[in-house]
């Protein structure tokens, strides 16, 4: 008699239910983010509120369908994992610079599409890069990501960077209430609503805090129907200097999605290989260029999402791929993307500290596959944490440096990877010392090449 293979828990199809409730607390994990770029981006350039929201709906359709093009994938385009896509926050600066001074969105979506289709002829060429990202340095990226992410929960738990009452402790206690209900969840609940933590946290935040004062005006001002249209702000112009920006902002958001996927592949047991890598990076090139087009930005895996596969332990593409629809349901329909915007940011910030505390752990289990006896692998993550961290920590260190380094290093993600990977090189694939032992490649890492 037959046997029917097992399916992997990446390939799982949940129930209805399931897929509906894992799918939005994604979303919700992702959203404050996601609207982000271009708030800042249309604000930067003083857009009308209209032409903002235009910009916002346009964005959420894009992630969705971004999103779905990763997790489900067609031909060689898509990882085919719990992937989310969302807009890279390292392409804010140039195409601030680009929107003010260098020939408004129309130059800004030039750029992006010629970006996108640079990372969709280089996904190859990265692929092949794969054995330069042994556990020692794809742990190290992985606890980059989780640790730089964190004051993004702290300003979020605090109300929200430039809100009026930022830092007061109403804030704070809303967030570390938020905090509290998650884990007791995670803890005490049985096993599906332990996997909808996060979900139920924010449920029950936004709950406490509507007779507060949530407000929930944005919501009657929102349209019920809203379709992007291609080049809505004008047919896309090229300039040479915008695009260059942008192509090192391709650079940047290749090298972080490169250590998005591969975390992701660790914590759902389904190790990225160098063509699953390439497909995934070929995606973000499509979607970057459905950016400029539909009137948005360049595309990136989203690592506040990766932190939710680890917390939850829900591995199913799928999930994530219920998400996308959400997020498209959301751009087409802008009255419900009022509602979720109306999340405070408090409510958020508590959700996240233990979402992205989650990264910074899985890095941490990925470091103990490396070995640290008899080398100096100690070093390189030393020092690979401590270059990712200083823009984090001190945000205008490279103020006075050029445009192209500081859209390179104020990412403090793609400068840890870097450095990082030269480490790595530096210390265990060069010829040793004279007088040293020959050091071998550690578990997982390609050989030393002479």
């Amino acid at each position: 008699m037959a046997t029917t293979a097992p399916v992997h828990p990446v390939d799982e199809v949940p129930p209805v239910r399931q897929l509906a409730a894992f799918g939005l607390q994604h979303v919700l994990a992702m959203y404050a983010g996601a609207v982000a770029v271009p708030l800042i981006v249309g604000s930067a350039m003083k857009l009308s509120a209209a032409d903002l929201a235009y910009l916002i709906t346009a964005d959420l359709l894009v992630c969705g369908i971004a999103t779905l093009v990763q997790c489900v994938g067609f031909w060689r385009f898509g990882v085919r994992l719990p992937i989310m896509q969302g807009c890279t926050f390292a392409a804010v600066s140039p195409m601030v610079l680009i929107g003010t001074t260098g020939g408004g969105l129309p130059a800004i979506y030039g750029s992006v599409i010629v970006a996108g289709l640079a990372i969709a002829l280089l996904a190859p060429v990265f692929g092949k890069l794969l054995r330069f990202f042994p556990p020692l340095v794809t742990g190290t990226v992985i606890l980059i990501i989780g640790v730089s992410l964190l004051p993004v929960a702290g300003n979020w738990a605090a109300g929200g960077q430039g809100a009026k009452g930022f830092g007061e402790p109403k804030n704070l206690a809303l967030a570390g209430f938020v905090l509290l209900v998650v884990l007791g969840v995670q803890r005490f609940a049985p096993a599906f609503l332990s996997r909808i933590a996060v979900l139920i946290g924010i449920v029950v935040g936004l709950a406490v805090a509507v007779p507060f004062g949530t407000d929930f005006g944005g919501v009657g001002d929102a349209d019920w129907l809203g379709i992007s249209t291609p080049f809505h702000f004008g047919t896309p112009t090229f300039h040479a200097s915008a695009i260059a920006s942008m192509l090192v902002v391709a650079l940047v958001t290749m090298t972080e999605t490169t250590g998005d996927l591969i975390a992701v592949g660790e914590m759902t047991d389904r190790r990225v290989e160098p063509r699953p890598l390439a497909d995934g990076l070929r995606a973000d090139g499509l979607s970057t260029v459905l950016g400029g087009v539909f009137n948005t930005f360049p595309y990136t895996a989203y690592a506040q999402n990766v932190g939710l596969v680890g917390m939850t332990r829900v591995r199913s593409r799928w999930v994530v791929a219920a998400a996308g629809g959400i997020l498209v349901l959301l751009g087409l329909l802008p009255k419900l993307g009022a509602v979720v915007a109306a999340i405070p940011a408090p409510v958020l910030g508590g959700a996240g500290l233990v979402m992205f505390g989650t990264v910074a752990a899985s890095g941490l289990k990925t470091l103990a596959q490396a070995d640290f006896k008899g080398n100096d692998n100690l070093t390189v993550v030393a020092v690979s944490v401590a270059v990712g961290m200083l823009p984090v920590g001190v945000p205008t260190v490279y103020a006075q440096f050029p445009d192209w380094f500081q859209t390179v290093m104020n990412s403090g993600i793609s400068a840890g990877c870097l450095t990082a990977i030269v480490l790595n090189l530096l210390f265990n694939h060069l010829p040793g010392k004279a007088g040293s032992p020959t050091k071998d490649a550690e578990p997982g890492e390609a050989s030393a090449t002479a």
